[in-house]
């Protein structure tokens, strides 16, 4: 079973919990406006691991998990998003549009993702795969201050996710990550999908000064992307049609819609 962190987060309406599935490296992440008296909540980037952790720490806390999102077709692990649809009653599954998988809610960019009083903002950030998002909280003296920006793969802790894949493009991702990341308030949380280092959260402005890759110019940053020299992804195989379909589940009988906003 994974680990999950406690983070500080100045607000009072906003529950948050950063939850860790230590096979993949990959950060969930639970919010949820406890000042509504449904108490709504959603998770980001859930794991088919560690779904019934997930679900024991929504239902300690009293809360109601309305979404269960990805901000992406992921290749290292298989989605939790069916095995909670299977467990908890309600709740709908969303990943974008672009992403060409199935989902009970697509978004695009611009949508928003309401719970409860509280919202998420969703960009689009491709070039790790062509339907990635960037989830990010919102913006107003009624929303959780500083900012926080759930970046899957596109934004990592002083790196990036990789381009070979997927339909990646290295310049398409640098151009994503300055122009819908880089251009959010400094002191922007960065809370990307997966952490290899131990890194638990970061900043657009520690970010923009530090991160190794996306603060060369395009042509550098093309050239590390091009000679990263990874290995094949293990779980690619397995994980990418799997996730297509939101994680094995049957959706044969579900329609898909977008999401209102």
């Amino acid at each position: 079973m994974g680990d999950y962190t406690t983070v500080s987060v100045p607000s009072s309406k906003l529950l948050f919990r950063q939850l860790f599935e230590k096979e993949s490296s990959t950060n969930t992440y639970l919010l949820a406006d406890v000042t509504h008296p449904q108490k709504p909540a959603l998770l980001v980037d859930p794991v088919d691991k560690t779904a019934d952790r997930d679900i024991s720490i929504i239902k300690e806390l009293g809360l109601t998990l309305i979404y269960a999102i990805n901000t992406h077709v992921h290749a290292d692990h298989v989605t939790g998003t069916g095995v909670i649809k299977n467990k908890v009653p309600g709740v709908k599954s969303i990943i974008s549009k672009a992403s060409n998988s199935k989902a009970d809610l697509f978004v695009e960019h611009g949508d928003k993702i309401h719970f409860g009083n509280l919202f998420l903002e969703v960009r689009a950030t491709p070039g790790h795969t062509l339907g990635c998002v960037t989830y990010v909280t919102g913006d107003g003296p009624d929303q959780p201050q500083p900012r926080m920006a759930f970046t899957g793969d596109a934004l990592l802790i002083r790196g990036c996710g990789r381009t070979d894949f997927q339909g990646g493009s290295s310049l398409q991702l640098y151009n994503s990550v300055h122009s819908q990341i880089f251009t959010l308030p400094k002191d922007t949380f960065v809370y990307p999908a997966h952490d290899y280092k131990g890194f638990t959260v970061s900043t657009v402005g520690e970010e923009m000064l530090f991160n190794p890759r996306l603060t060369k110019d395009e042509d550098t940053f093309k050239s590390i992307m091009e000679n990263l020299n990874l290995p094949y992804p293990k779980m690619i195989d397995v994980a990418v049609p799997a996730n297509m379909v939101c994680g094995l589940q049957d959706v044969t009988k579900k329609s898909c819609e977008p999401l209102a906003t």
